[in-house]
């Protein structure tokens, strides 16, 4: 099958930040990532550390972040910018202000009709996550894993100004849909979209899952994979978004429009 262009594009790039250059160069290429997208390198190593740029972008904390210990406390899984938050209705939610997309749609014909019913009525919540943020992603709450799915599709750019002009960008990108159930049973889900340039998404618990390749998709299931609240589970390889989307009455979310959340802040209580 042939590749849609931004997927063409965002391999050349990906080979380029991935590759070693001269010690030099690549000091160049690092400081001046840093400086460019206005990075705070704060929690981190010295952007001279770095090997690719590639190692730059998938950095990790120096220091565990702390986060509540509440099991009633969702904390969000990343550092990003809020762009929608509400409540699904029926079965649309915000890409942005004024545009919506079916969340049937989104999270495919690998999730049952049941399944998809549940959420309808329920929250959701779109993390973007900047070129210049932290790019690891988190788990939020102590949850089971039940099923991981692969849906190839286009690296469209998942910014402000794309998201405003390009009718339903997130059901069109490639993404990796999490199903996941809280301890007591309530249903969510955790979906990471690719994103232009790069466009890798790593899941840790799940190597077989390659993104922005030739050939990809596929699902897998789990019987008994269980997480814990603020575990490592992977990374973006450049700026991206992810969407938790969940069942009616699970959560009551504290998060505005437009707010910058840190990983480990809390952002909601789970029912």
């Amino acid at each position: 099958m042939q590749q849609h262009f931004t997927s063409s594009l965002s391999q050349t790039f990906g080979r380029f930040a991935s590759k070693k250059h001269s010690k030099k160069f690549q000091n160049f290429i690092n400081r001046s990532y840093v400086k460019m997208m206005g990075l705070d390198m704060g929690d981190f190593n010295a952007p001279e550390s770095y090997p690719t740029l590639n190692a730059l972008f998938t950095r990790h904390l120096n220091v565990p972040r702390s986060f509540s210990a509440n099991p009633s406390d969702m904390i969000s899984p990343c550092d990003s910018l809020i762009t929608e938050a509400g409540r699904i209705q029926e079965d649309r939610a915000l890409q942005i202000k004024g545009m919506s997309y079916s969340v049937d749609g989104f999270l495919g014909e690998h999730i049952s009709s049941d399944n998809k019913s549940r959420i309808h009525g329920g929250e959701f919540i779109n993390f973007y996550l900047s070129p210049r943020d932290y790019h690891r992603y988190h788990v939020p709450l102590d949850m089971q894993v039940t099923k991981a799915i692969h849906i190839t599709g286009k690296l469209y750019p998942v910014n402000i100004p794309t998201l405003k002009r390009k009718i339903d960008l997130f059901i069109e990108n490639e993404r990796v849909v999490l199903e996941c159930l809280t301890t007591n049973g309530k249903l969510f889900y955790l979906v990471l979209v690719g994103a232009l340039n790069v466009g890798k998404m790593e899941v840790s618990f799940e190597p077989r899952i390659q993104t922005n390749t030739a050939f990809g998709g596929g699902v897998y299931e789990y019987d008994n994979l269980h997480l814990k609240k603020g575990d490592d589970f992977g990374c973006f390889q450049m700026g991206s978004t992810i969407i938790f989307l969940s069942e009616k009455g699970m959560i009551e979310s504290d998060v505005t429009v437009g707010e910058s959340v840190k990983y480990g802040q809390m952002i909601g209580r789970i029912f």
